[in-house]
């Protein structure tokens, strides 16, 4: 019982017509829901962009910051025009309606639970931001600007919109009883799929995997983990709607799994290595961070460290798999810590869920072996949708548009040949 009215305060975006929820203001929760909104706003613009900017070579270090800057644009008029009304609007199984297109309906008056209806726009608007920004560290320093924006587009239109509704907006996941508090499949799993799609398809960066390519400044880098770390509070607890225990405990956990995570990976690269780096603190960061968000309202703090340790050393172990196993330059190692950490995240979640491990416990008629099968088929439907989506995708826009920058630009960097500019002017 106490999981359904988790879900349903959790979930309040999903399958619920809006005329059916509570109307009035909760001062508390706006207040926490736009804060959380800002907070996951400042997770790409600066935190995720520095992130990623302080991992590429300094010749392409403004093409990392220009992809995050014009997608967190893009898809803000994006989820302005359709976006949002496909999403949540509507109650098919696929994909929703255009009853709220242009936002119509959106007033000053209008709610959603508790909460100002603009305020949850504002909100989910965050997470299309970022998903996408989350796969240019697949691609990084070889696509094509224009190649890059339309993919982003067109990939949030037609891969991030319909998982979303599928998950939260009342589709035939959520009929299904997924348990996806924050984004591990609609976000992490989607991204990192995609990521590793795209990297196969414009192929390796010159030089990969002979030639070192270094991060160039990893004090960028750690700044922008500080503030991804801070922002993913916004992230996983927001997503409870509202300032309650349930928003309380996604904060605990999330941080306990950062904690973890990050210890696993330094710690793996201290054994195996003899110096714990930098990068791989951070990274295991990313990685506890990631694997959380999916089961983050729904679990309890051993369930955050233990999945937190877990992800830090996946991850790492999927990373090397990726990188020196299958020699795929998935630049920035999009799909081994997000993709690999969305999916474990999103199992896991069917194990410490259950009460017995500190959890809000299984719905009704739900088991461990009932859960863990409909997480599965979870991560499955929506990793190979987003792969067959984005595959597509890519080889169309290739016809209208190359996606790969020319030898040449590549040899210069993607900052001064397409842009213009440089990132260091010394």
């Amino acid at each position: 019982m106490k999981l359904r009215a988790l879900l349903a305060t959790a979930l309040a975006f999903t399958a619920m017509p809006m005329s059916a929820m509570a109307d009035q203001l909760d001062t508390g929760d706006t207040a926490w829901m736009l804060t959380s909104s800002a907070l996951v706003l400042f997770m790409l613009l600066p935190g995720l962009s520095l992130f990623y900017a302080g991992l590429v070579r300094t010749k392409n270090v403004l093409s990392v910051l220009m992809q995050c800057f014009t997608i967190a644009c893009a898809m803000s008029l994006l989820w302005f025009a359709v976006g949002y009304s496909l999403a949540f609007s509507g109650d098919g199984a696929l994909i929703g309606n255009l009853d709220k297109a242009f936002l119509s309906g959106v007033t000053f008056d209008s709610m959603n639970g508790t909460i100002p209806e603009s305020v949850f726009v504002v909100f989910q608007m965050t997470f299309i931001m970022i998903t996408p920004a989350l796969f240019v560290g697949g691609f990084a320093e070889r696509m094509n600007f224009a190649a890059m924006l339309i993919f982003s587009v067109l990939w949030g239109l037609l891969v991030y919109v319909p998982v979303t509704h599928w998950v939260w907006g009342g589709g035939w996941l959520a009929e299904k009883g997924l348990l996806d508090f924050a984004g591990g499949t609609v976000v992490h799993v989607t991204a990192g799929v995609s990521a590793l799609v795209a990297a196969i398809v414009i192929g390796n960066r010159k030089g990969f995997p002979e030639k070192p390519m270094t991060p160039h400044s990893l004090t960028l880098t750690v700044v922008g983990a500080g503030m991804l770390w801070f922002g993913w509070f916004g992230f996983n607890g927001g997503s409870a709607v509202g300032a309650n225990g349930g928003a309380g405990m996604a904060m605990l956990v999330t941080h306990l799994s950062a904690a973890a995570g990050s210890l696993a990976w330094m710690t793996i690269e201290w054994i195996r290595f003899k110096k714990p780096s930098v990068l791989g603190i951070v990274t295991g960061m990313v990685a506890g961070l990631g694997t959380i968000t999916p089961a983050s309202g729904f679990v309890g703090p051993v369930g955050g460290v233990v999945i937190g340790l877990c992800g830090g050393t996946v991850c790492y172990f999927a990373t090397q798999m990726i990188k020196s196993g299958f020699k795929i330059d998935d630049s920035l190692d999009v799909f081994p810590v997000h993709g690999v950490g969305g999916a474990l995240g999103t199992i896991m979640a069917a194990v410490f869920v259950s009460a017995a491990y500190g959890g809000v416990g299984y719905a009704d008629e739900m088991g461990l072996t009932s859960q863990l099968g409909v997480q599965v088929l979870g991560v499955v439907a929506t990793g190979a949708y987003a792969a067959i989506v984005s595959f597509i995708l890519l080889k169309l826009i290739g016809l209208l548009t190359p996606l790969r920058a020319g030898e040449e630009t590549e040899q210069q960097g993607l900052d001064i040949v397409q842009h213009g500019e440089t990132g260091y002017n010394i």
